[in-house]
């Protein structure tokens, strides 16, 4: 038994349905720059670069050039996030934030007209207005602040750290130094302790002996012996004796 086939029929596309819709997506598409666009994109950042350094960070003082550059990125931000707000369209230059970090610091008001503010008189008060047709610039104003503030930043927390580190370290070799001198002066004290302790032993041993021989008895000496085979020598002759002799009676001798 067959079953019948069914065939699948896709309708017909024509070549200017697929025009289109090719032409569609290409709309969608982000347009890419061209060489030529691309070329004054590299230029406009290494102008606002340079504005920056030198043109910032040299003259100035290391927290000064700090401090105007975040001034540009608060106003250049502020902008460009609510392009419409006239509050940020402008910016007095006698305000005290404004003549502390623009206008007095070397460079500062430079960068600012570079983005694209210009200096204009409303009510008899100076100001400095954007010029919305400016606004790439601005971006790439923005872009190149961004970069050096986060430089900055990330310099200054390594120097705090560095200086953190170095007293950390002066301070370990402050405490080993104690601990070497403490050391010392404890070793000198035993060693002090040790010698006094000998030298009472010594004495003590010298009283000691002292005691023991002024309690002894003093021996006596012995006569001297004369020498062997002598015999003692008397003051007298031999047979002649003190004794008297006894008286002779002549007449019996007679």
């Amino acid at each position: 038994m067959t079953s019948p086939t069914s065939s699948i029929h896709s309708p017909d596309i024509s070549s200017d349905a697929i025009a289109a819709a090719t032409e569609r997506r290409t709309r969608l598409l982000p347009q890419q720059p061209s060489a030529a666009q691309l070329a004054a994109e590299h230029d406009k950042r290494q102008t606002f670069r340079r504005l920056i350094d030198p043109g910032i960070l040299r003259p100035n003082s290391k927290e000064q050039a700090t401090a105007s550059l975040e001034t540009l990125l608060t106003i250049s931000e502020n902008l460009l996030r609510e392009p419409n707000n006239p509050k940020f369209q402008q910016f007095k230059s006698t305000n005290n934030i404004i003549k502390r970090n623009l206008m007095d610091p070397k460079g500062a008001l430079e960068y600012a007209i570079e983005l694209g503010f210009r200096p204009e008189v409303q009510n008899f008060q100076p100001y400095y207005t954007f010029n919305p047709r400016r606004m790439d610039d601005l971006r790439t104003g923005t872009a190149i602040l961004r970069e050096f503030v986060k430089l900055e930043a990330e310099k200054a927390e390594r120097a705090a750290r560095s200086k953190v580190d170095q007293k950390v370290v002066a301070a370990e070799v402050a405490n080993q130094v104690k601990l070497a001198y403490m050391d010392d002066r404890k070793t000198k004290q035993l060693r002090d302790e040790r010698d006094k302790e000998q030298r009472a032993a010594r004495v003590n041993a010298l009283a000691q002996r002292d005691a023991l021989r002024e309690s002894a008895p003093v021996p006596q000496e012995p006569p001297p012996l004369s020498p062997a085979g002598e015999m003692p020598v008397s003051d007298h002759p031999l047979g002649v004796t003190n004794d008297t002799p006894p008286p002779y009676d002549n007449d019996v001798n007679n």
